[in-house]
């Protein structure tokens, strides 16, 4: 399995690599659109997803706690 992710990984790297900014842009677009089909409230409130890593920040770094 490790043997085909290091493939897949290369592959991507190279094929990702040659793209134009106009085709890397339609990638972009078309996983975007990908993503909505598949949960319709993406990309939803982001700033709640950064909570949780705000405050393992906030802690790591020696700060206090939100308030």
């Amino acid at each position: 399995m490790d043997r085909l992710r290091a493939v897949e990984r290369e592959y991507s790297r190279e094929r990702l690599s040659q793209l134009t900014y106009r085709e890397a842009l339609a990638v972009f677009t078309g996983l975007w659109c990908e993503a909505v089909s598949l949960n319709a409230d993406f990309p939803g409130d982001w700033q709640n997803d950064l909570e949780p890593d705000l405050a393992v920040a906030r802690a790591v770094n020696g700060l206090p706690p939100r308030s």
